[in-house]
C-alpha cells in the first residue's frame, strides 16, 4: 500500500501554520476525502437553519450587537450565528441560489453541539417567514479558531461558551487555519 502525502505551510500574520494535504491510501484507491463528499464540493454541504431577530429581545441579547460587539448585519453580506466549535468566527458562506454572503459573527446557546447555523434577520415577521429550513451552503472562506477562542477564553463562565471553547482543540485554538482534514473540512 502507497502512502503519498505533502505539507503545505501558510504564514498568516507573522505565524507559520502547516496542515496536510489529501492522502492517496494505495496505488489504485482514490484519494481519501469525506463520504460525503462530491467532486467539486469540497465546502458544499447541507446544513439546517434557523433565524433571529434582534426584536426577539432574549435574555442575553445585546439589541442589535453581534459576539463581537459590532453591528448585526442585513445587506450584502449578512450576519449568521452558530456554534463557534463547528464554524469559527468570520466562517463566509452562500446558500446555494441566493446572492447573499453569510459571515458568522455571532453565536446562540441553543446552537452549541448542533449543526445548526441561525440566520440574522431584521425583524420578526422576516424571521418567522424563514422558519426552520435545510439548505445547501457553499463555504467561501473559513474563519479562524484561534480568534474564536480568544473571545470565549474570557467568557467561559457562561456554560454556552465554555463548551465552545473546551471543543476548540488545543491544535485549532493556536492556528489560523481550521481545514485540516485534507482539504475537507467535516466538522464534528
Amino acid at each position: 500500500m502507497k502512502s503519498i502525502s505533502s505539507l503545505l505551510i501558510l504564514s498568516v500574520s507573522g505565524f507559520f501554520v502547516s496542515c496536510t494535504t489529501v492522502q492517496k491510501t494505495s496505488a489504485t484507491s482514490n484519494w481519501s476525502k469525506p463520504k460525503s463528499y462530491k467532486p467539486g464540493t469540497a465546502n458544499r454541504r447541507t446544513v439546517r437553519t434557523t433565524a433571529y431577530s434582534h426584536e426577539e429581545n432574549e435574555p442575553g441579547a445585546y439589541g442589535r450587537k453581534n459576539a463581537i460587539g459590532t453591528t448585526l448585519r442585513y445587506g450584502t453580506v449578512r450576519s449568521a450565528a452558530a456554534d463557534w466549535s463547528r464554524y469559527p468566527l468570520g466562517t463566509k458562506f452562500k446558500i446555494v441560489g441566493q446572492p447573499h454572503v453569510y459571515e458568522i459573527d455571532d453565536y446562540g446557546s441553543a446552537l452549541v453541539g448542533t449543526g445548526t447555523i441561525d440566520l440574522y434577520k431584521p425583524n420578526l415577521s422576516l424571521m418567522r417567514e424563514w422558519g426552520v429550513r435545510h439548505v445547501d451552503i457553499q463555504v467561501l472562506k473559513w474563519g479562524c479558531f484561534e480568534k474564536s477562542a480568544d473571545i470565549l477564553s474570557g467568557r467561559t463562565h457562561h456554560s454556552h461558551c465554555r463548551s465552545m471553547y473546551q471543543n476548540i482543540p488545543a491544535r485549532k485554538r493556536a492556528s489560523t487555519n481550521p481545514d485540516r482534514s485534507g482539504g475537507f473540512f467535516t466538522g464534528r
